[in-house]
């Protein structure tokens, strides 16, 4: 098996996944998501995970998005998809992004089983040995890994390359971090990662996945700029400006994380429309006017370069 490692940096893009007015999805904004992102020069692009509402497609949804993601991304940019829940399903959407072309995959968490630290090493094992494709673990929800478990997987399987944490246990954190070193990149998985990111990055974790690089781009880059230079009162200002009034916002109700970046690129001319699959519902009428009015403010006050 030829394992070729990819190096995961900086803002990683998440395209959402947009549905027609029928419900079926919509190839040619979802083209132009991901061409948004490309062009916003995000260090890879991920299709089909949380943002992509990886739960609802389906596998017809699943390829179609593949193929034009590789088509736009043509290797400018890495390529990985979104796998998990049903292991035997997980198992074919990763053979199939080996066969088009990926180059890489998400493991997300295991369908509603919380199992035991055994089970969870042979539910990523059974998946990263699949394929020769590099892997990503993300831990959130039901899928919370142990120094020891994590520490075996990494081991036993050299294509494994990242861990996205979406818990924010930082004591493990730390001891993950001083005990495996640089041998996989550790990417900062919280909802609305901006909020946390300058805690994560100084224990070492240098790359997160950015929702709001989906329509203020622009924002993540000077945010993640502000972090590596240390420039304490930009990243304050954005804060106050920016990131906190769109969290306010997010917190407002479950599934906001997605309905919310739809409405974002809908307010900047991005035609993906704000319908969703249930159980996520659309943004209020007041929540996307609050939403238009942090973006102009976004826009007026840190203007793109």
């Amino acid at each position: 098996m030829t394992i070729k490692k990819t190096d995961l940096s900086g803002i990683l893009g998440f395209p959402v996944a947009p549905f027609n007015s029928d419900g079926s999805l919509n190839e040619k904004a979802f083209s132009e998501n991901v061409e948004f992102l490309v062009k916003a020069e995000v260090s890879a692009v991920f299709i089909a995970g949380g943002a992509g509402e990886y739960q609802s497609l389906t596998e017809k949804e699943y390829e179609q998005m593949l193929e034009v993601a590789l088509s736009i991304t043509n290797q400018k940019v890495p390529l990985f998809t979104g796998v998990g829940g049903n292991i035997s399903t997980s198992i074919e959407l990763a053979q199939l992004s080996e066969r088009k072309g990926a180059d890489g995959y998400l493991i997300l968490p295991p369908y509603l089983i919380h199992g035991e630290q055994e089970g969870l090493y042979h539910y990523y094992k059974s998946i990263i040995e699949s394929t020769s494709l590099n892997a990503v673990i993300y831990q959130r929800d039901n899928a919370v890994l142990k120094l020891k478990t994590l520490e075996q997987l990494i081991s036993n399987h050299p294509q494994l390359v990242g861990f996205k944490d979406g818990i924010g246990n930082m004591e493990f954190n730390i001891e993950a971090i001083h005990s495996i070193g640089n041998r996989v990149q550790w990417i900062n998985g919280m909802p609305f990662a901006e909020i946390t990111m300058p805690a994560y990055f100084h224990l070492g974790y240098q790359v997160y996945s950015s929702a709001i690089s989906n329509y203020i781009p622009h924002i993540s880059k000077f945010f993640y700029e502000a972090l590596k230079e240390n420039n304490q009162e930009l990243i304050h200002d954005l804060y106050i400006d920016v990131l906190l009034p769109i969290n306010q916002i997010r917190k407002e109700k479950k599934g906001y994380a997605v309905s919310l970046i739809k409405a974002g690129m809908e307010i900047i001319g991005l035609p993906v429309g704000e319908l969703v699959r249930p159980p996520l519902v659309a943004v209020e009428k007041e929540h996307y006017r609050q939403l238009e009015k942090v973006i102009a403010k976004a826009h007026s006050l840190y203007p793109e370069k």
